[in-house]
């Protein structure tokens, strides 16, 4: 719902804004607050409750304060203002004052320095401190003021550096009042307060990062389709929304959709309407000198190759610098192949020297400056930093933006020192369509890993430009919110306030009753589904053998589905729609996605058993198929009254190749027609022709008995010995639990057999090899078992930290726990054996060559140093040096993203069973360890790999 208000010019020379309410049907009702003047915490802070003595009542027995603005002050600051009043009135519950007077002496008072004569007045007289602010780009001041003008007692000031700065002003105290920044794009409800006051002080802010944004890409069928449907095109109706948007998350910075569309050709008011709301506009990374893509089809002629058609490419450049005026933009200069493709074979350096000269050349001729004046970035994405690497030549004004591999790992960044005019960006992805496979259904972005590697960018340097690629912009809600609010302050958003930062944004989006619940919903399912993008999932992904891996898999993601069914029946009906938009709509497709792959995998297998439940299993699959549509019925029909119809059309289920299939298919299902009678099969769930049991490995095995027939079998199974313990001796299909009671066994391997007999003849021996250890495990060591000790990162024994550098816990970072790392992450590499290093104590049974997996979250070497490197060492051995980048092919580039980590192998010797120590040495900063696995026999072949071990207590 949109806000009527009318504008008013007092004889002061300010402006007070009217906003017309209507009652709110979707908002809560007014909360209780107690009628206490204690204060909020913080100077300027806002909070609920009446004032302190000293405080401002921003809002007083449901009314709000009057906002006072200067009308000859910035549009864009005024039309913000506006947005304010709507907000406030929407907490209150009551339309916003036509005067201060009205408002029992208080008022908001809202301007720029140098652009509103009262602001200006306020720091003449010594009033408002501004010394903080003034000149620094973007920054704003609360600051509460007695009488700062006739006819208002007290107001709560907020000044802006500049107008975005105000900007940013007014949109913090809107959230800070309850007011989302999703509160359009996600329905996220407002709560009403009676009592909001803004404690006594001075507080002042401004960004760290330069250029903060999001790139619109990818952005068919979906946001496609919905910007069709809602507004006719991508024009300036719909830019306003995402303008917002980014000034309310204190974002200024926007790449336009540009698939098919161009920003500036497709509507004219585009480019002022940004101006405007004060959103600065660039082109992405292949669309130099504010062109969009598609005008080359639609006006080019010739070639798009600037060794042979240069002139009119000029032309066709210039156009775009003319038609830019004096629209605040950042321009992409360079250039690459027609359709986002490399320009040549190789690395034509002097032709991409001379086209970034022509371009400068144009820059300089158009705007009548030097280009130096008018900023410029330069994109080393894919092939192009390979111009960067071999020591193209570029302007120092001009800003190099780094790029990731589209799988959110840096590439490249700069060294110590590496100043330069023009600084450092990073341009990162939460979406991409390419090798190996496209992700762009639903948001498979763990906000930890993106702090890892953010916090390396900044901490290199890339301080000028952060800007994501965030696809159709929905299902990207949270890590959008989390990757601008990074952006705003990176010093700020250390390890733990990342830590703490999902809980903070579900308390910020819903309520702080499920905060804790909500946030624990939004970190599985991220980490989930990072561990491989839905896209990348099959009937082959789980091992259905191996470690009861896809029923292990199976049961999180439906335990996670049955918390968020039951977070959303706890929740008022006011948070619905956001809920299911923002968290239970992508738990309950996840899930439901996870089985459908693997109830496939199960349809498969049985048929090849001959079980008469394949049968079933498929039909569970056409099921699962059909409640995908029915699910993305839900989002399109169902949420907000089909506000969001076509969000969520992208397909998902039926790649065969990196590119998105053209419709999602049924899978491939087999039937099996049963035999004649009662006939009995029979299969052991991990696989193989024998159990084998380990002390300290896993306790049960299963012999799953199945009918092969129409009717029903019957079954009978024997032990050959006493210490083989079966959960059932007789009956029908269905599992059997197998134990061992180990009391009853002295060390060493006993071998022992099942007998199963049933209908149809049927007539099976099961061996079953038990394990029996002799000695008494040692305290705090993990134990092999089932010929593996496999232990997370985490559960180190000792971390030693280095010489200015310290090890750390990134929380839920990768596929199982957690990783770990140093800080400062551009600390300097260290001499082997010298370092930082974490123990690992296990106790082992085994002797002779044994293997070392380390997983580690995907990496690549972005200082360019050869190859980032570790140590493994095993009592106190030789250290095996492991460079993480060796293989540098494609292949393996491919494999790692797809698998969501990097696995490396060393090999050792262990002289006698007992107590052994790893170590993990590390050499190089920036690596995250996941996990260690040390294998002492083959293991069965799984994507997550073994579970962890048990550790002696």
């Amino acid at each position: 719902m949109r806000w009527t208000s009318t504008w008013h010019i007092l004889p002061a020379a300010f402006a007070v804004i009217l906003v017309a309410c209507q009652p709110m049907a979707d908002r809560q009702e007014p909360s209780s607050e107690a009628d206490v003047g204690t204060g909020c915490p913080g100077e300027a802070a806002i909070c609920p409750g009446r004032p302190a003595a000293d405080g401002f009542a921003l809002v007083a027995d449901g009314l709000a304060a009057a906002i006072v603005t200067d009308p000859d002050d910035a549009p864009g600051l005024l039309r913000a203002a506006e947005d304010l009043a709507e907000d406030l009135a929407a907490v209150s519950g009551q339309p916003v004052a036509i005067d201060a007077g009205a408002a029992a002496g208080r008022a908001i008072i809202v301007g720029t320095i140098g652009g509103s004569a009262l602001i200006d007045g306020l720091v003449a007289e010594g009033r408002l401190d501004v010394s903080g602010i003034d000149g620094v780009w973007e920054a704003y001041l609360h600051q509460v003021v007695d009488n700062p003008a006739p006819g208002i007692e007290r107001a709560l000031v907020i000044a802006g550096a500049d107008m975005r700065g105000a900007i940013y002003g007014v949109y913090d105290v809107s959230r800070a009042s309850g007011v989302s920044p999703w509160h359009w794009w996600a329905d996220v409800p407002v709560d009403r307060h009676d009592q909001l006051q803004v404690s006594a002080g001075h507080r002042l802010d401004a960004p760290s990062v330069r250029y903060r944004g999001i790139f619109l890409n990818d952005e068919n069928p979906a946001l496609y389709g919905w910007v069709n449907e809602s507004y006719g095109g991508f024009n300036h109706d719909f830019y306003e929304q995402v303008f917002e948007l980014i000034l309310r998350q204190r974002g200024n910075y926007l790449w336009p959709a540009m698939w098919g569309k161009a920003f500036s050709d497709d509507d004219p008011l585009n480019a002022p309407t940004a101006d405007l709301y004060g959103v600065v506009i660039g082109t992405s990374h292949h669309e130099p000198l504010m062109r969009a893509h598609v005008e080359w089809a639609r006006y080019g002629e010739g070639p798009w190759d600037f060794a042979v058609n240069p002139e009119t490419l000029r032309e066709f450049w210039r156009e775009g610098v003319e038609r830019m005026g004096d629209h605040e933009s950042l321009v992409t200069i360079g250039m690459r192949g027609d359709g986002d493709e490399a320009m040549t074979e190789g690395t034509a350096i002097a032709l991409l020297e001379s086209v970034v000269a022509a371009q400068r050349e144009i820059i300089a001729d158009v705007t009548g400056r030097p280009a130096s004046e008018t900023p410029q970035v330069w994109a080393l994405y894919k092939e192009v930093q390979d111009y960067f690497d071999q020591g193209m030549d570029v302007p120092d004004d001009v800003t190099l933006l780094f790029a990731d591999d589209n799988w959110g790992n840096i590439r490249r960044l700069p060294r110590r020192g590496a100043d330069r005019e023009g600084g450092y960006g990073v341009y990162y992805h939460f979406d991409y369509v390419g090798d190996p496979r496209n992700y762009k259904w639903l948001n498979t972005t763990q906000i930890e890993r993106t702090w890892e590697q953010m916090n390396l960018a900044w901490e290199h340097g890339a301080h000028e430009l952060w800007i994501v690629n965030v696809g159709d912009l929905k299902p990207m809600e949270f890590p959008i919110s989390f990757f601008l609010d990074h952006a705003w302050d990176p010093e700020s958003m250390t390890l733990e306030a990342m830590s703490g930062y999902t809980r903070d944004w579900a308390a910020e989006q819903f309520s702080e009753a499920e905060a804790d619940a909500i946030a624990a919903l939004l970190i599985r399912y991220t980490q989930y589904n990072a561990r491989r993008k839905p896209e990348l999932i099959d009937a082959g992904t789980f091992s259905l053998t191996g470690f009861d891996e896809a029923d292990r898999v199976e049961a999180e993601w439906q335990a996670l589905a049955a918390e968020a069914d039951a977070v959303r029946a706890r929740l008022p009906e006011t948070y619905d729609d956001a809920f299911v938009q923002l968290v239970w709509f992508p738990i309950q497709a996840s899930a439901n996605l996870n089985s459908l792959h693997i109830e496939t995998a199960r349809n498969r297998l049985w048929a090849a058993q001959g079980r008469v439940t394949a049968n079933e299993a498929a039909d569970r699959v056409a099921y699962l198929f059909e409640r995908d549509a029915e699910l993305e019925r839900i989002y399109h029909e169902d949420v907000a009254d089909g506000k969001w119809n076509h969000f969520m059309s992208q397909t998902h289920i039926s790649y065969t190749y990196w590119q998105q299939p053209e419709e999602d298919l049924l899978p491939e299902t087999v039937r099996v027609e049963a035999l004649d009678g009662a006939h009995l099969g029979l299969a052991l769930s991990s696989g193989g022709e024998a159990l084998v049991f380990d002390r300290y490995g896993e306790a049960d095995r299963q012999i799953e008995v199945f009918d092969r027939g129409d009717r029903r079998a019957l079954v009978q199974l024997s032990a050959s010995a006493a210490w083989i313990i079966l959960s059932r001796t007789e009956g029908g299909a269905g599992e059997v639990m197998v134990s061992i009671d180990w009391t009853a066994l002295v060390a060493g391997e006993h071998a022992g057999q099942i007998t199963v007999t049933g209908s149809g003849g049927a007539e099976y021996t099961v061996p079953v090899i038990a394990r029996q250890r002799a000695a008494d495990t040692v305290t705090g060591h993990f134990v092999e078992a089932d010929g593996h000790v496999t232990i997370e990162a985490a559960d180190h024994a000792a971390a030693v930290n280095g010489d200015g550098v310290a090890w750390v816990e990134i929380p839920e970072i990768g596929r199982s726990r957690s990783g770990m790392s140093v800080l400062p992450a551009n600390s300097p590499s260290h001499v082997p054996g010298e370092g930082p290093y974490l123990d690992y104590p296990v106790q082992l049974w085994s002797t002779g060559e044994v293997e070392i997996d380390v997983t580690l979250s995907p990496t690549l070497d972005y200082l360019d140093r050869g190859g980032m490197r570790y140590g493994v060492q095993l009592n106190g051995g030789p250290i095996e040096i492991v460079n993480v980048q060796a293989d540098d092919s494609h292949a393996a580039w491919m494999r790692n993203v797809a698998d969501s980590v990097t696995v490396l192998t060393t090999r050792h010797t262990v002289e006698a069973p007992g107590a052994q120590n790893i170590r993990i040495w590390l050499i190089d900063p920036g690596l995250v360890f996941q996990r260690l696995s040390l294998r002492t026999g083959e293991l069965p072949d799984t994507y997550l790999g073994p579970p962890a071990s048990w550790q002696a207590e």
